[in-house]
């Protein structure tokens, strides 16, 4: 049994009774947190008179891929516009959403995201930041104007932010002029160096974060362009979108004579940096590639169902030793544990066969669904994964009082939570130590609906 001794008094500590750690479940806990991330676990000790306690505590969620401005998006959509609705039609109507946003109305709409994603149990995020410039595409008197409100969103709420500035600046394969459309996307390479350095100084001041590099897709960098932007990544994530539709592997194929992410893995060297953002259409040797790179997939369920992507292959991934983490994407609705169970439904459709993403180590559906989305998208966003000794001190405790956990213990509660739970299930949530979610309530929720109220209306009546 390790020492009860009170901890210096520069840290601080919280005690559950129960706790997921990355070797398994552990009772009476105690995890002492200093500068942010967690400096001592101990387990099998009692509470100290006045501590902080609660039941049962599991690792926060990374969110390894939003655009949070599309959160005022959200169910705006949902319209028939053409014959044969896709996502490129979709695309079309955000292009006109972003067309009159202003950097105050980023903010807004970011923090509206990121407090949800702490209520909902999500406690980093990879922002995946492509709106630059401009309404007439020119760049702001700080070129990082926008990232700029992406970090004060990031710490106004409190979540983990790995900052993604995104280079794009072709409309097509094999270097297309980018649209009318797109000019608050465009940057040149010296200008995206140089967001990128302005992006490092940005998060300096947040605790913990990360900032990596984004070449947007293969529709929009060069291969001469994704070289360049790899090479400025430094240690830090590099993650692209491929393959997420099939008539982008048909354009690929017609403008090179190889699928996207077959293309992408013979153009750059791959390894457990990258993020592969959705990878809906692999190949069976794709796939295997992909596993042995060591990058992460980044999977988001709930946007790839509404855009009408298709269906990741995650069972046959896995079974090559693949990583995945998920995403919210387009926010177009913010549910950690509705991502995790539509992962696991849709290969069930696919399978006809049931908890099809258990393990054979792992035999609870919610747990490993759960436990690779943290290692998973820990990775890609670069940080250290779960509640261990220097890792970022990211929590969530579940509200055990709710019905539907009655009878529940340690694995139960994970299933139940991603199968069962629904809304409601997070009460409280730590991110760097600090707690930003009382019962299941942001902090600084009022504020912050408030100023979100105002923005979309003022941006819908002008319309």
């Amino acid at each position: 049994m390790a020492s009860t001794s009170r901890p210096p008094a520069q840290t601080k500590s919280l005690y559950f009774h129960s706790a997921l750690l990355p070797q398994g479940w552990a009772d009476a806990v105690r995890l002492e947190i200093a500068g942010g991330k967690f400096v001592r676990i101990e387990t099998g000790v009692s509470p100290h008179s006045g501590e902080e306690c609660d039941a049962l505590a599991v690792p926060g969620l990374p969110n390894l891929h939003s655009h949070a401005f599309q959160r005022g998006m959200a169910g705006l959509t949902e319209q028939r516009t053409v014959q044969h609705d896709s996502f490129w039609s979709w695309r079309e109507l955000l292009y006109r959403f972003v067309a009159r946003m202003t950097p105050d109305d980023v903010e807004a709409i970011s923090a509206q995201a990121y407090a949800e994603m702490l209520e909902a149990g999500f406690t980093r995020v990879g922002e995946f930041h492509y709106l630059h410039h401009t309404l007439s595409g020119t760049p702001y008197a700080d070129p990082a104007e926008m990232s700029t409100r992406i970090a004060a969103a990031a710490a106004d709420t409190g979540i983990g932010l790995t900052l993604l500035p995104v280079f794009y600046a072709h409309s097509g394969f094999g270097g297309a002029p980018p649209s009318a459309a797109q000019r608050r996307f465009v940057c040149d390479l010296d200008g995206y160096a140089r967001l990128v350095e302005r992006a490092r100084e940005l998060v300096a001041a947040l605790p913990h974060a990360r900032v990596g590099v984004a070449p947007h897709s293969l529709r929009a960098v060069t291969l001469d362009e994704l070289a360049a932007v790899c090479g400025l990544a430094a240690q830090g994530p590099i993650h692209i979108h491929v393959a997420e539709q099939l008539r982008e592997v048909e354009e690929c194929e017609a403008w090179c004579g190889k699928r996207p992410v077959e293309c992408l893995l013979d153009a750059q060297p791959i390894d457990s940096r990258f993020c592969l953002v959705h990878a809906t259409h692999l190949s069976a040797g794709e796939l295997g590639r992909v596993a042995a790179s060591g990058a992460v997939v980044g999977l988001c369920p709930i946007t790839e169902a509404n855009l009408g992507d298709g269906i990741f292959p995650a069972r046959a991934f896995l079974a090559a030793g693949g990583v995945y983490g998920i995403g919210s994407d387009s926010n177009v609705q913010i549910a950690a544990s509705d991502e995790l169970r539509l992962l696991e439904y849709t290969q069930r459709m696919t399978s006809r066969a049931r908890s099809v993403l258990a393990t054979d180590a792992q035999l609870h559906t919610g747990r490993a669904l759960f436990e690779r989305a943290v290692s998973g998208g820990a990775r890609a966003l670069g940080v250290p994964a779960g509640i261990c000794v220097g890792a970022p001190a990211d929590l969530v405790s579940l509200a055990l009082d709710r019905a539907v956990f009655a009878g529940r213990t340690r694995d139960q509660l994970l299933d139940t939570w991603i199968f069962a739970g629904g809304a409601g299930c997070v009460d409280r949530v730590y991110s760097c130590g600090v707690r930003v979610v009382t019962g299941g309530q942001h902090r600084e929720r009022a504020r912050i609906a408030a100023r979100f109220r105002a923005t979309l209306e003022a941006l819908l009546r002008d319309a």
